[in-house]
């Protein structure tokens, strides 16, 4: 009994990974590390959609290649309202959706 209930708490978190989604945003070159942090707080609000952190010392080379954002748990409504608040942003040129059965994701 022990056996099954490890192999069924291994399976749920492997199911769990595998229905991750996000969204990557990319910016054309040039883009500032302020103008990522404005469209991260501008887009931040849409429901079930949460924005990657940005970490304390982080690279601006790395913050500024892109932003990630986890919608894992929204609907096809909350990935178009965020796709129309990125598009508000000219600094921003790609919306791009991915999951876990993406090839590399």
């Amino acid at each position: 009994m022990g056996l099954a209930a490890l192999t069924l708490a291994g399976c749920a978190k492997f199911n769990e990974a595998l229905s991750q989604r996000w969204v990557d945003v990319s910016f054309r070159a040039g883009t500032t590390v302020a103008q990522v942090k404005q469209v991260r707080a501008a887009c931040a609000h849409v429901p079930n959609v949460t924005v990657q952190k940005i970490r304390q010392n982080q690279p601006a080379i790395d913050i500024t290649a892109g932003l990630r954002f986890n919608t894992t748990n929204a609907s096809d409504a909350n990935v178009a309202q965020l796709q129309m608040c990125v598009s508000k942003f000219p600094a921003a040129v790609g919306f791009d959706p991915g999951d876990a059965s993406d090839n590399g994701g």
